[in-house]
């Protein structure tokens, strides 16, 4: 099936699924920019990157359709096989996240929670200037540097495989339908 310019896009992601993505990634890059100069900075944008975790984690329970974790988080046997068919080219597109955007989802979640948790950690009487846990939290950080790498290789690969530009429909919300586009999907 060749790419069908007449295919009205479909609305994929919500306001909030993007605001929370383009948010999280702006208060990563200033969290790594303000580390060691501006400490009083970092603290606040640590406590803006949990709340927002907090927001999405509630999203991913009460959102819409495509912002549930019901919708996109799957298993590691369907995560492996998903990756299998892709290197073999023969994966399936999906109007939401594939089982790897899921679970890439699930990691980056995960590490960016325990990032800001350790963070929090240092300013409590209990872990105040604990050099374990500063390199604890330094260490998640860079975990959160090499996941957004796979992350936006994800991205990359996935775009050209399905003729789509991802990174704009994170833009603006909306994605072609499944079965119009290349690969008949």
């Amino acid at each position: 099936m060749t790419d069908a310019p007449d295919a009205v896009p479909v609305k994929v992601w919500d306001p909030f699924v993007r605001l929370y993505h383009w948010s999280q990634a702006a208060l990563i890059a200033a969290a790594w920019i303000t580390a060691d100069e501006w400490k009083w900075l970092h603290e606040r944008i640590g406590y803006a990157v949990m709340a927002l975790v907090a927001l999405r984690l509630l999203w991913g329970i009460v959102g819409s359709r495509h912002a549930r974790f019901a919708d996109f988080v799957r298993g590691p046997r369907a995560v492996l096989r998903y990756l299998g068919d892709l290197l073999h080219g023969r994966e399936r597109r999906y109007l939401g996240h594939n089982p790897a955007g899921g679970a890439m989802i699930v990691a980056l979640l995960a590490v960016i929670a325990a990032t800001a948790l350790t963070g929090w950690l240092q300013t409590t009487d209990a872990f105040f200037g604990s050099e374990t846990m500063e390199n604890i939290h330094e260490s998640l950080a860079t975990l959160i540097l090499v996941l957004v790498g796979f992350h936006v290789g994800g991205v990359a690969l996935e775009s050209l495989r399905h003729h789509e530009n991802l990174t704009r429909s994170m833009i603006t919300g909306r994605k072609r339908p499944l079965g119009a586009g290349p690969g008949g999907e």
